[in-house]
C-alpha cells in the first residue's frame, strides 16, 4: 500500500524547486522549513493511513446516481469529512476567510499526496481549489461574503462547468445561455458534460462555476460569461434556503477514477424552483468569463500534472514491493537458494529504475513550477513578471510531460506485476486506469504543446525562455565542477541534451516568424516532450547536487541520462525535421 514519501518530496520543495532559498530571503513569509516537516510529514500520514486504504473501496463501489442525487463509496463521505476537520482544504487559501495562506508548492506536495492515495478522492478538493483562486481574483465582495469561506474551509465544494455535448476543446461552441434579472441575478439554461464532481453528497452545498453566453454576447470565446450557481441558494442568514434549478441528469461509466462522480449536469429545466432556470451570479465582467475560468483553469493544469505524478509514484512503490516479494528464475546477481526475487533480474531493474527516476523529473518540473507561482507574488514589478512568465512557460510541460509519464510509469506498473497485474485484484490496473484521464482533461496534452510553442515560447520575445535554459546551464556547470565519479557520463549526456533542446526551440523560433505555422503544429508535441525530458533530467542533477553525499540520487540521475536523455537529439530530428512528411501521408487521413 502506498506509503507517502514525505523525505523525497521535501528535499524536491524545498532544494530542487528552491523553497529553502524563498524562506532564506524572506519570500514565503513566516514559513520555516521546520514547518514545512511537520506539515508535509502530517499530510503524508493522512495520505497513507486514511485516503490509500479506501482506494480499492472506490474503485470497486464507484459512485451512483438514483433520483438526480449521487452517492458516493461507502467511507467516503466520512474520509471527507474528516480531511476538512484536518484542515486540509485551507492549506493554501487567504487568511481573511479562513485560510492559512502558505505556499503553492506546500499546496501542491500535498496535492500529490492526496492523489496517490486515490486520485478519485483528489480530484474533489482540486477542483474546489481551483474555484477559490476564481473566486478570490474576480468574485465581488458580496458574493465573496456568501461563499469564499465555506469554499476555503472545504464545507461547500465546487465544480467547473465548461463542457458541452457540441463543444469540447473548442469552448466557442458554447450554447448554455444567461438571461439577466432585475435583481441582479442570472437565469441559466444548458447542459454540461463530464462534470467532476457536479453532485455528490460529501457536503451540503456545491457551488458551480459555469460558463453561459448574455443575450447580446459576441459570437466565439468573446461572448462567454462566467457564473457562480449554488446547488442550493443561501438565505440572508447563510442558511441553505431552496434548491436551485439544476441537477444531475446522468453519470459517465468510466476507465478509471470510478469514486469520482462525471456528471451530466442539466441548467433550467423547470424541475425546481417557482420558474425555469437556475439562479446564478456574474462571477468577474461580462464577457470575460474566459479570463476568469483561466484563473482556475491554468493552476489546475499544474495539479493535474501533480496527479501524474502522483499515480507514477504510488504505482512505482507498488512495483518495487512485488518486484521484491515475487520469485522466478535465475539471476546471476542473485546469490540465495533457489529462484531469485524478480527485482534481481536486469530487465526488471531496468523497468524499475525508469519508473522511479521518471517520477522524480516529472516532480521536480511540477514543483518548480509552482515555486514560480509563489515568488510571482512577492517582489518587485520585475521581479513578479519573470516568474509569472516562468509559471506560464513551465505549466503546459508540467501539466502534459508529467500525466504523460504518469500513464508510461503505470503501464510499466503492469508490465513488472507480469500476468498478475492484468488481474484486478492485485491493484496494479488501477493506476493505470486512472492515470489515463489526466492527459486528456484540462486540456489535453496535444492543446498544451500548442500552448508551448505559438504562446510561451515566444513571451518577452523568448528572452523568458532564453532565461530558463540560462538557469538549466547553471545547474550543468554545477554538474561539471563536481568531480562525482557517481555521475558517471551524465554531464555530457545532458549538455547535449540542452543543446538539443536549444536547436530545436530556435527551429521553431524561426518558423513561427516565417508563418509557417503547420510545421509549427507538427512539431509541438515531440517539442514538448523533448523540454520535459531535458528539464527533468537536469532536475534530477540538481537534486543530486543539493544531496551532499547522496550517491544514490546522482546514479538515477546517471541512469537517466545514459538511458533516456541520450534520445534527445532524435527528438530533436523529429521536431525539425518529422513536419516536412505530414502533408503527403495525412491526405489518407481525410474521407
Amino acid at each position: 500500500m502506498y506509503r507517502a514519501p514525505v523525505d523525497e518530496i521535501a528535499h524536491a520543495i524545498k532544494h530542487v524547486a528552491g523553497l529553502s532559498n524563498a524562506i532564506d530571503n524572506g519570500h514565503a513569509g513566516e514559513l520555516s522549513e521546520d514547518l514545512v516537516d511537520a506539515i508535509l510529514e502530517e499530510a503524508g500520514k493522512f495520505a497513507s493511513d486514511e485516503i490509500a486504504p479506501m482506494l480499492m473501496v472506490g474503485d470497486q463501489h464507484g459512485s451512483t446516481l438514483k433520483d438526480g442525487s449521487v452517492t458516493t463509496p461507502p467511507g467516503w463521505k466520512e474520509l471527507y469529512r474528516n480531511w476538512i476537520d484536518g484542515g486540509w482544504n485551507a492549506l493554501s487559501g487567504p487568511e481573511e476567510f479562513g485560510g492559512q495562506n502558505l505556499p503553492s508548492t506546500l499546496a501542491m506536495a500535498a496535492t500529490e499526496m492526496w492523489n496517490a492515495g486515490s486520485m478519485a478522492f483528489g480530484l474533489c478538493p482540486m477542483l474546489t481549489m481551483g474555484a477559490i483562486e476564481a473566486f478570490e481574483a474576480h468574485a465581488s465582495d458580496e458574493l465573496k461574503a456568501i461563499y469564499f469561506e465555506k469554499l476555503v474551509s472545504g464545507e461547500w465544494t465546487g465544480s467547473m462547468n465548461l463542457t458541452e455535448p457540441q463543444a469540447g476543446s473548442d469552448l466557442a461552441a458554447l450554447k448554455s445561455r444567461a438571461e439577466p434579472q432585475d435583481d441582479g441575478s442570472y437565469r441559466i439554461f444548458g447542459q454540461k458534460i463530464y462534470i467532476t464532481y457536479g453532485e455528490h453528497d460529501m457536503t451540503d452545498n456545491i457551488v458551480h462555476l459555469v460558463l453561459a453566453r448574455l443575450p447580446d454576447a459576441p459570437a466565439g470565446t468573446r461572448g462567454i460569461s462566467l457564473f457562480a450557481v449554488p446547488k442550493f441558494l443561501v438565505n440572508e442568514d447563510g442558511s441553505l434556503g431552496e434548491r436551485n434549478d439544476v441537477f444531475c441528469s446522468g453519470l459517465e461509466h468510466k476507465l478509471g477514477v470510478h469514486a469520482s462522480p462525471t456528471c451530466t449536469m442539466i441548467y433550467g429545466d423547470g424541475k425546481f424552483g417557482d420558474k425555469p432556470g437556475a439562479i446564478g451570479w456574474l462571477i468577474g465582467e461580462e464577457n470575460r468569463g474566459l479570463n476568469c475560468m483561466f484563473t482556475m483553469m491554468n493552476n489546475a493544469r499544474l495539479a493535474v500534472g501533480v496527479q501524474g505524478v502522483a499515480i507514477a509514484e504510488a504505482a512505482t512503490q507498488k512495483a518495487i514491493a512485488f518486484a521484491n516479494e515475487r520469485k522466478q528464475g535465475k539471476s546471476p546477481s542473485w546469490d540465495g537458494e533457489g529462484m531469485a526475487p524478480i527485482v534481481y533480474h536486469p530487465d526488471i531493474q531496468r523497468n524499475l529504475l525508469t519508473m522511479k527516476a521518471l517520477t522524480q523529473a516529472a516532480r521536480a518540473i511540477c514543483y518548480s513550477c509552482a515555486h514560480a507561482i509563489d515568488m510571482s507574488k512577492t517582489g518587485s514589478d520585475e521581479d513578479r513578471k519573470f516568474w509569472s512568465e516562468r509559471a506560464s512557460l513551465l505549466t503546459p510541460v508540467a501539466k502534459a510531460y508529467s500525466t504523460d509519464i504518469g500513464s508510461d510509469v503505470a503501464s510499466i506498473g503492469v508490465q513488472v506485476h507480469g500476468g498478475m497485474g492484468f488481474i484486478e485484484e492485485t491493484g496494479a490496473a488501477i493506476f493505470m486506469r486512472d492515470a489515463r484521464i489526466a492527459q486528456i482533461y484540462e486540456g489535453t496534452n496535444g492543446i498544451q504543446a500548442i500552448d508551448l510553442v505559438q504562446r510561451k515560447l515566444p513571451m518577452s520575445d523568448g528572452q523568458c525562455v532564453a532565461a530558463y535554459f540560462d538557469e538549466l546551464d547553471s545547474i550543468l556547470e554545477q554538474l561539471r565542477t563536481s568531480n562525482e565519479p557517481a555521475f558517471g557520463n551524465s554531464t555530457a549526456i545532458l549538455s547535449d541534451g540542452l543543446k538539443a533542446l536549444k536547436s530545436a526551440t530556435d527551429w521553431l523560433t524561426e518558423k513561427s516568424k516565417a508563418g509557417e505555422t503547420q510545421h509549427v503544429l507538427a512539431a509541438a508535441t515531440p517539442y514538448q516532450t523533448l523540454f520535459g525530458l531535458v528539464s527533468g533530467g537536469i532536475y534530477l542533477a540538481k537534486s543530486a547536487l543539493a544531496s551532499s553525499g547522496a550517491k544514490d540520487r546522482a546514479a538515477l540521475c546517471r541512469f537517466f541520462a545514459e538511458n533516456h536523455v541520450n534520445g534527445a537529439v532524435a527528438l530533436q530530428n523529429r521536431v525539425e525535421q518529422g513536419a516536412d512528411s505530414f502533408e503527403s501521408a495525412a491526405a489518407s487521413l481525410v474521407d
